[in-house]
């Protein structure tokens, strides 16, 4: 089936063409670095405290670039004068880089104006936007600062990310892109600056908020965490039966089960308060500690959603959500802050209502999910019993998985294109698998299907996918 791009959140204007953008409040004590063209709203600054926050980073950089080798060379005069002077340095240029940079919307662009010698303007168009995060460091907490990152389709990494903003400018430029990205052709949205008297936007109807006990519990039942113990009272035994303790034995020790309780804090540190509103037609989710996150979702944008249950979780009949985004950046290389999460943990019946939300109709315990052959059991001997595949009303839906039991739901409105593929052991069994991929996702496969129900699978989906993007 040839791919095909989700619908745009509303049509542009023609190529050529100009539209005006209303005026915008400028942020209090940030002037425009200067006026533009005529009919166009004046560009804004940021925060005038952002050069602040950005030199405070970077004289944790270069602290840690110097070392204490350093230190223990040049004598601690010299190393206060060299740490000075470097972030003295960084400060310029971060409020160089401030004084030139400037934002404001055009039409349906987001247009972002930065660089001193080589000037550089950004442009994002607004029809192309999946997502906006308001984002806030510890740094940004303690200032009443925000980061404003919008998501776009086709995006390798997050698009023009404004860094930093008062809190409330933040708010409402982010209700202002999202107005502008899903607004019909030639309709104008003011913002609330112009309509004092008009009524402020709903607060969003809640859907669930994970409790913390819970989320503390749920990365104890990781195997880092379950198998941690027994890690240590190992290495206790080894010094113990060595008659060593020497410093730096001991300080390695600590070191790799740092490493490896790391990624559980990070995860409890990053979903802490987790909290999931419905806004109208889309989703709203804040969580975060140390880094606050408020990420909004428009829903005609969910290309997959994906159900995990991890062994130990199983105990306590827990799961956790996560959905797809056309253009999401893939975020950290460990999972961290990826913008994905739906529901970091719950039970069933919670899952149920956060997926009917997503995708109406959809329950998660009436999915048909068909077993492939018993002749896969000789590719897939061990979780052959876990493989199904099957269609639903609207969805398609693949379960896989042995220790960790996975559910992949996709619409068939966000199919791009349908793919059977054989290797050569699949070839001798006559077993194929069907690949159903989505816009810049990886879809969902059902694995070692039959190849006569492969082919019938495939052409079913292709169907149903042409049926679904002609409906909407």
């Amino acid at each position: 089936m040839p791919g095909r791009s989700p619908g745009p959140l509303g049509d542009g204007p023609p190529p050529g063409d100009h539209v005006p953008g209303p005026a915008y409040a400028p942020t209090p004590g940030a002037p425009a670095p200067g006026p533009g063209p005529a009919g166009e709203e004046p560009r804004q600054r940021l925060h005038p405290l952002s050069p602040v926050l950005h030199g405070a980073k970077s004289l944790v950089v270069v602290i840690a670039g110097l070392s204490w080798s350093t230190l223990s060379r040049v004598g601690f005069g010299v190393f206060a004068a060299l740490v000075a002077a470097l972030a003295l340095g960084a400060t310029v240029l971060a409020v160089v880089s401030w004084w030139n940079t400037g934002y404001h919307i055009v039409g349906r662009e987001l247009r972002v104006h930065e660089g001193l010698l080589w000037r550089r303007t950004r442009a994002i168009p607004l029809e192309r936007l999946q997502a906006v995060e308001v984002v806030r460091p510890l740094l940004a907490q303690l200032t009443g600062l925000a980061e404003l990152r919008l998501e776009v389709v086709g995006g390798g990494k997050t698009e023009a990310p404004l860094a930093y903003l008062g809190v409330a400018d933040a708010e409402a430029l982010r209700q202002r892109l999202l107005a502008v990205a899903g607004r019909a052709p030639g309709r104008e949205v003011a913002p609330a600056a112009e309509h004092p008297g008009a009524a402020p936007e709903p607060a969003g109807r809640p859907l669930h908020a994970v409790r913390n006990t819970d989320l503390l519990v749920s990365q104890l039942l990781t195997p880092q965490a379950f198998l941690l113990p027994f890690g240590l009272v190992f290495v206790v035994a080894q010094f113990l039966s060595a008659g060593s303790w020497s410093f730096i034995a001991v300080a390695s020790t600590l070191t790799a089960m740092a490493g490896v309780i790391l990624q559980p804090v990070r995860r409890v540190l990053d979903d802490w308060s987790f909290r999931l509103d419905r806004e109208d037609d889309r989703l709203r989710v804040r969580n975060g500690l140390l880094e606050t996150r408020v990420q909004t979702v428009p829903l005609d944008r969910v290309q997959t959603i994906g159900v995990t249950w991890p062994l130990l979780w199983r105990l306590k009949g827990w799961l956790r959500l996560r959905l797809e985004v056309a253009g999401y950046s893939g975020g950290e290389p460990d999972d961290r802050n990826r913008p994905d999460r739906l529901l970091p943990v719950g039970d069933l019946r919670i899952a149920e209502e956060i997926v009917a939300e997503v995708l109406p109709g959809v329950r998660l315990t009436g999915l048909p999910l068909a077993p492939p052959p018993a002749r896969a059991r000789w590719l897939r001997p061990l979780s052959v019993r876990v493989l199904g595949a099957g269609l639903g009303e609207r969805v398609f839906a693949v379960r896989s998985g042995l220790l960790t039991r996975q559910l992949a739901i996709v619409p068939y409105a966000r199919i791009q294109s349908v793919r059977v593929v054989q290797g050569p052991a699949q070839r001798r069994l006559g077993l194929a698998t069907v690949h159903a991929d989505t816009a810049g996702g990886s879809g969902a496969a059902a694995h070692d299907r039959d190849l006569g129900e492969a082919w019938a699978l495939a052409a079913e989906l292709t169907a149903r996918a042409h049926a679904a993007r002609r409906a909407r």
